[in-house]
């Protein structure tokens, strides 16, 4: 099993770092290789995504990525900034739908902002299409308006598009997910607004339709972020493009107590996946030791599972980070009075003794 691990910049290298430790105790055969990704990419060859880094990533079975991204990059061109690796690696390997499950375990109910009646059990898939959008529509670029309300300004401008293709694949993979959970499904769109959404809704309406054993019910993205902070345990499995996904689920994250506790994974058709915490890379607390691990070693159980077809060890992570926190470990992000304050390799080193 070829593992390519691409730990990035900021915080990435040491949350990466405890997911290979948990991999390395499981009796696995992996064949992990480490290269260059982001800001480090950059400073090493001169470009986020060298192309020895790309054909590595091709050529696994699975990507571990950590994260990219620091605020010293942001004067770069924006094809040389450390955001476009992941946004080429998307590209290239045809990851076009994203899994972000947002689980609340009972132990951090009270990390929390919201009660802790209102998200306990919580758990919500929010599958986000990851390929089309406002963020790969073409044309794009800044021009000198001719028209609307200041012609001869500058402006800039992005397109926002989805073929039905596009549409359809990621909803029946939202239908097949439903059908292992609770059998319902929620559409979000802006269907009242875009073109492009209410295209979306008939898409996924038409498709919905080949799965008459799974609810499916629509919503507008302003509602559906309301939603999700006033009744959060309404939704199962939600559904949605590229530049909502990415809001909602960031959103959802805090229902968990803390975005360091959310794991994803993207997926393309032949089941390779790029697996990554959903937080970003945190360059103001890296190499302090206080950030939490715990969603990277969530996505390298999603990655067991969803690629490599080792669900019994990705069952094993799981039970053991559900342990880790019944012991009243907490990093910083989702300590409270009461419990004991970790660093991010002494709680790396709690889960790999609970496998043991």
């Amino acid at each position: 099993m070829k593992i390519a691990v691409l730990p990035g910049d900021g915080i990435g290298p040491e949350i990466v770092a405890e997911a290979v430790k948990v991999l390395g105790v499981l009796g696995l055969d992996f064949d992990m290789q480490t290269a260059p990704v982001g800001g480090a990419a950059y400073e090493a060859a001169g470009h986020p995504l060298p192309e020895s880094t790309l054909k590595l990533a091709m050529e696994s079975d699975a990507v571990l990525f950590g994260a990219v991204g620091d605020w010293k990059y942001d004067t770069l061109d924006r094809p040389l900034r450390p955001e476009q690796a992941i946004l080429g690696l998307r590209k290239h390997m045809g990851l076009f739908a994203n899994f972000r499950p947002a689980i609340c375990y009972k132990e951090l109910t009270h990390a929390s902002s919201l009660k802790p009646e209102l998200v306990a059990g919580l758990d919500i898939l929010i599958i986000r299409e990851l390929t089309g959008d406002i963020y790969f529509g073409q044309p794009r670029g800044r021009r000198v308006a001719t028209d609307g309300h200041f012609p001869g300004a500058e402006e800039a401008f992005d397109t926002m598009r989805y073929s039905k293709p596009e549409i359809e694949r990621i909803a029946h993979v939202a239908f097949q997910a439903a059908q292992k959970r609770s059998k319902r499904v929620t559409s979000v769109d802006k269907a009242n607004v875009l073109e492009t959404f209410q295209f979306w809704k008939d898409v996924v309406t038409e498709v919905g339709k080949q799965y008459p054993d799974v609810q499916l019910d629509h919503m507008y993205v302003d509602n559906a972020a309301m939603q999700l902070v006033k009744e959060p345990k309404r939704f199962d499995v939600v559904v949605t493009g590229n530049m909502f996904g990415d809001i909602l689920s960031d959103e959802a994250s805090m229902l968990t107590g803390s975005i360091g506790m959310l794991p994803s994974a993207s997926l393309n058709a032949k089941g390779q996946g790029l697996y990554e915490p959903s937080h970003g890379s945190a360059p103001d607390i890296a190499g302090k030791g206080i950030a939490n691990p715990l969603a990277t070693i969530l996505s390298a159980a999603m990655m067991l599972r969803f690629s490599l077809n080792q669900e019994a060890a990705a069952q094993r992570i799981e039970t053991a980070v559900q342990q880790v926190l019944a012991q009243g470990l907490r990093t910083p992000d989702i300590y409270s009075e009461g419990t004991t304050k970790v660093s991010t390799r002494e709680m790396g080193d709690a889960v790999v003794q609970a496998l043991a």
